[in-house]
């Protein structure tokens, strides 16, 4: 019968001779590999004493941004709900009340937006939709846990406190700092004459 492919092998049936009936020969050898890697540089680090570096693109646990007056640039917009490729963010959309225009940037705000960690893949996708840029990815860790509903991550953990900012700016882009300083391109800025 003809064979489908060109990788088929043929068994042996070969019997095995006295010295390979007593697996010396691979056990020595299995012994020589050992004591070569043991005298090696270990590769393995002492966790809570030492602390691996991450490289500089490395994607953390996220942060909702505040602008510079301190008001969340977030509009609720949904574009890193549909970028999203896990499906890990949710959000629901609320009318800015007078009184408000301190606490958020738009009309338009997020008055629930919820990332779930344990679906979330840290791709960045969500990053890179937004038109605001309100959402990035640090570097810090996800903290750990034992219950699931922990991981659930609502805008109590994830707007950027006010009194200890959260830098980014090692994730921005330079075409979008020269964005940011551009005069022709202030409609991005929040107009604080229209506050007043």
């Amino acid at each position: 019968m003809q064979t489908l492919t060109t990788r088929s092998k043929v068994a042996s049936n070969k019997k095995m001779t006295f010295v390979e009936k007593l697996y010396l020969p691979a056990i020595m050898g299995g012994m020589a590999l050992t004591l070569k890697h043991f005298f090696k540089k270990k590769v393995t680090i002492q966790y809570p004493e030492q602390k691996r570096e991450f490289a500089p693109v490395f994607r953390g646990q996220h942060v909702l941004k505040r602008d510079e007056n301190g008001a969340e640039r977030c509009t609720a917009c949904g574009l890193c709900a549909v970028a999203c490729p896990a499906e890990a963010i949710t959000m629901t959309a609320a009318e800015r009340k007078p009184g408000e225009e301190a606490l958020y940037r738009e009309e338009k705000y997020a008055s629930v937006y919820e990332i779930n960690m344990l679906r979330c893949i840290f791709c960045g996708l969500c990053e890179e939709a937004c038109p605001k840029e309100a959402i990035f990815l640090t570097d810090r860790m996800v903290d750990t846990d034992y219950v699931r509903k922990n991981f659930i991550y609502g805008k109590d953990k994830l707007v950027d406190p006010l009194n200890n900012p959260i830098d980014v700016s090692k994730r921005e882009t330079r075409e979008t700092r020269e964005f940011k300083t551009h005069p022709e391109f202030t409609h991005n800025k929040l107009n604080t004459k229209s506050l007043k």
